[in-house]
């Protein structure tokens, strides 16, 4: 029998994970991971992991199999909650889910689950493993969830080989109907428990309260920029190298309050991210305003009115070649070469048709229609077919 360490987290994907493991005849383990217990950064008096704790318990309990708690908050504390505080200071917007399954889940839990003599180790992530043969040498394939609408695997960009060769989806070929509808029947506790919101493994904190707690508020200006602003004339000469285009279509303009005029005060530039519309407080506008860049040198934001505004728009991105991560490294790109992939910049969003170019100076995504809201920070990912194959921060 091989062994299956299951971080269960209290909730229902987890829970049916683990069941369907033991269906399958693994000997299977439940670990909760406490990722935090630093009081003095809290959102309500509620105390999410007591509680999620507990079901993860009343669901080992109700399957008959060994449960305990770890804590890894020392962990998590340097490895996503020191990073994220540190990024959004430099005014970009890091990801923790990714991270999180990079650093936490898929190495210091893992390493403690193979610690436990584990074989494998399993989460309830939307996705699916698979693996092919490439040059007489097994590798492993990470490929999308069956349910179009709970697909997971970007959280998963940043795996290596050897993380997923370990890893195991009990749920990738299930939708979430399916999956609470097995819960009910096992009846366990957790199968009508809404999906968590928040950061992953913290619970119920919402972000920008978060950041107050660590990050000091400081008064700035917010700038709107009309759309028809000569800033967005740019005609590409036509004599540039591909490199120096794509690198011009994937910079960031630089605005100057001179560009605009003050529509609003903030509290502070680092709390705020590119396409943002709620928070921003001002009012009498036609239509709604949209964050479209912030200088957190000055302490400004800009701002664009409408969700068609030019400044929410570019047509391609930069990865900086230390952050170019390939799942598949078989298919890693040499200098100089090219692959056409569809690419997502965001959780959720459906993939777009792309072109990846490798460079020395790094990788660049040029899509075929111009994206919203490419933000500094966060993961582009590219697949092909249902296979993710790599991915990479937002330079």
């Amino acid at each position: 029998m091989k062994r299956v360490v299951v971080g269960l987290s209290g909730g229902v994907d987890s829970s049916v994970a683990a069941y369907l493991l033991q269906q399958q005849g693994y000997e299977v383990i439940g670990l909760f991971m406490k990722n935090w217990h630093d009081d003095s950064v809290t959102i309500s008096n509620e105390c999410p992991w007591l509680e999620d704790s507990n079901d993860a318990l009343l669901v080992a309990e109700k399957l008959g199999i060994p449960f305990q708690t770890v804590d890894l908050s020392e962990q998590y504390k340097e490895k996503i909650v020191d990073y994220m505080f540190n990024e959004y200071e430099k005014g970009r917007t890091p990801n923790p889910d990714v991270l999180c399954n990079r650093e936490i889940k898929f190495d210091v839990f893992m390493k403690i689950a193979l610690s436990l003599g584990a074989d494998y180790v399993a989460t309830g992530h939307y996705c699916r493993k698979s693996e092919t043969e490439v040059n007489g040498k097994t590798v492993y394939q990470l490929l999308s969830g069956v349910d179009n609408n709970k697909d997971q695997s970007y959280f998963l960009c940043q795996l290596s080989q050897e993380q997923l060769e370990k890893a195991l989806f009990p749920i990738g070929e299930l939708t979430k109907p399916q999956v609470r509808e097995i819960a009910a029947e096992m009846e366990l506790v957790t199968a009508e428990k809404k999906d968590s919101q928040g950061l992953c493994f913290i619970g119920k904190v919402r972000l920008p309260e978060f950041l107050q707690q660590k990050l000091q508020p400081k008064d700035g200006i917010i700038v709107q920029i009309d759309k028809d602003n000569s800033v967005y004339n740019n005609s590409v000469s036509e004599d540039l190298s591909t490199e120096d285009a794509l690198a011009l279509a994937a910079k960031p303009i630089k605005y100057t309050t001179e560009m605009g005029k003050v529509v609003g005060k903030h509290q502070g530039a680092h709390y705020f991210t590119v396409g943002q519309r709620k928070g921003l407080n001002v009012g009498g506008t036609a239509e709604a305003l949209f964050v479209i860049a912030t200088d957190v040198d000055t302490n400004t934001i800009y701002t664009g009115m409408g969700s068609h505004h030019p400044g929410l728009f570019r047509k391609a991105l930069r990865v900086s070649p230390s952050e170019v991560h390939w799942i598949r490294t078989d298919m890693a790109l040499a200098n100089g070469e090219t692959m056409k992939v569809k690419a997502r910049i965001r959780y959720r969003q459906e993939l777009q048709e792309a072109t990846l170019h490798q460079f020395e100076s790094g990788l660049y995504v040029s899509f075929e229609k111009p994206q919203s809201a490419i933000t500094e920070g966060q993961f582009v990912a590219w697949h092909i077919g249902d296979e993710l194959i790599g991915s990479g921060v937002i330079s």
